[in-house]
């Protein structure tokens, strides 16, 4: 009986040793042929189809990136008015183009869509119309890279927005991040390299965890468009503020050291800084940046399919695949994790609203101040102090995930800016009392976009209509001779 126990175990071992040692070299049989190049991919690629031929698993979940039915308690990656949820900001941004449209980004698959769209581009109706210069298209598209290689950096800064309708037609991709020959991370946006080389690094030695943020931070940062460089021929050259550092300080003093201003309001005359989307940057002082997370691993998880683990490219917010995302490193209930995360984002966003509606505030009240008499001498500092407080509110307010990434460096930077539009007000509502105005300055309704927009002088249904006459006439025009110019393209395929 012994004999016979030992014999079925036995043969019960071998046949779950042979079954493993079966599905090992089913894998690695499967792994060999997973990434088998179907066409060759020559210089930089736009087109991600041609990617997907090579690399379906990352193409197919890229692809996820038109979804726009996540929602959380404060972001989405569908249409949500901004300007509307915010109404202050329409006169903080009075003069300047985003008081017309701003909306919450989409996915990365909407990123030429949502251009062509926005307001604030106006309605470009022929090669070199509109105000926009051909910079905006920098972050946007695959296909500004490869016009960079055809034409040169310094002559696609010194184009219009307009010049390249037909040209940039492929939304953000493969050939944005990748090296063809070897899918290593490179980096394909000049500024990025420039910037290093300001502070004094060479962005070579980066390594491959940091280049799974970098790659990002090739967009994800604060910016400008250096128009006065004598080298640069006269090109809106896109630049890093980063010559001083990362801290909102150091950027300010940057920019004040050079006299920049993006524009200058209408109402309180103040010289203006628009900040961008300084993600990077203010990631970079968050605890998971300390640990060595790059962006990659909380944005971009890996996931499996077929037994094969692959980077799922569905670039979005981590809160929609906590389970890959988030259990790599946390072991928490899903709801107390979230939990977390809301409560850590609902604090910055008070303080981000407290700060606008102060800002908005200072703004009319300077506004007043001019008509009453004042002069430029008794303006300098009030005017310095909201230049200073709406660029720091604009930087966390602008870097969309700033309330999670670095929730206490984002709260050191609102309460600055706090301190600073305050100190403003004060200073302002004594030259109001000097110049006889001994009352409260009557406001618009700061709580309604149509009443703020009138109050400004925009007309945003004038604005939709040529807007409209754009989508309908012109785009199609521009998409049609690209992907024509884009069938002409030879394609090697290798199977």
């Amino acid at each position: 009986m012994k004999n016979w126990i030992l014999f079925l175990g036995t043969i019960v071992v071998t046949f779950l040793l042979a079954m493993l040692v079966f599905s090992i070299m089913n894998r690695k049989t499967e792994a060999k042929f997973a990434y088998h190049a179907q066409v060759a991919i020559e210089g930089i690629e736009p087109r991600d189809t041609l990617w997907g031929l090579n690399y379906p698993r990352q193409y197919q979940s890229y692809q996820k990136t038109k979804d726009t039915t996540f929602k959380s308690m404060y972001n989405t990656s569908g249409f949500r008015d901004a300007l509307a949820e915010n109404p202050e900001t329409i006169i903080l941004w009075a003069g300047y183009a985003f008081s017309k449209g701003y909306n919450q980004p989409r996915g990365h698959n909407h990123a030429v869509r949502d251009v062509l769209a926005s307001v604030r581009i106006g309605a470009p109706k022929e090669p070199g119309g509109g105000v926009m210069p051909s910079t905006c298209w920098t972050c946007k598209s695959p296909d500004v890279p490869r016009l960079m290689k055809e034409i040169g950096v310094t002559q696609f800064y010194s184009k219009k927005l307009s010049d390249f309708g037909s040209q940039i037609i492929n939304p953000i991709g493969c050939a944005d991040c990748h090296d063809p020959q070897t899918m290593n991370l490179t980096i394909t946006r000049p500024a990025l390299i420039e910037a290093f080389q300001s502070m004094g690094k060479n962005i070579n030695q980066a390594s491959h965890q940091e280049m799974r943020s970098l790659v990002c931070a090739q967009c994800h940062v604060e910016y400008y468009f250096d128009k006065t460089n004598p080298t640069k021929k006269g090109a809106q050259y896109l630049t890093f503020p980063w010559k001083n550092g990362y801290t909102v300080e150091d950027m300010i003093a940057y920019y004040d050291s050079i006299g920049f201003a993006d524009w200058v309001h209408p109402l309180s005359k103040a010289k203006m800084l628009k900040a961008q989307h300084p993600d990077y940057e203010i990631y970079t002082f968050g605890v998971h940046a300390k640990r060595g997370v790059s962006c990659a691993d909380c944005h971009m998880p890996y996931g499996t399919e077929g037994g094969q683990k692959f980077t799922d490219h569905h670039i979005g917010s981590p809160l929609a695949n906590v389970e890959n995302s988030c259990f790599v490193c946390h072991r928490t209930k899903v709801e107390d994790l979230v939990s977390d995360v809301y409560e850590r984002q609902g604090k910055v966003k008070e303080s981000i609203s407290q700060l606008q509606r102060h800002i908005a505030m200072a703004h009319l009240e300077a506004e007043q101040a001019w008509k009453l008499g004042a002069t430029e001498a008794q303006m300098k500092n009030i005017l310095l102090g909201i230049r200073h407080a709406q660029f720091r509110w604009d930087y966390v307010a602008a870097s969309h995930g700033a309330g999670f990434h670095a929730p206490l460096e984002s709260s050191r930077i609102l309460a600055a800016g706090t301190a600073i539009i305050q100190d403003a007000r004060i200073e302002l509502a004594r030259l109001l009392a000097t110049l006889g105005y001994n009352q409260q300055v009557k406001m618009p309704d700061l709580n309604s976009k149509s009443a703020l927009q009138a109050y400004i002088g925009v007309n945003l249904e004038k604005e939709k209509m040529d807007k409209a006459d754009f989508l309908e006439q012109v785009v199609p025009k521009w998409l049609k001779e690209g992907k024509e110019r884009e069938a002409r393209k030879k394609v090697t395929m290798l199977r």
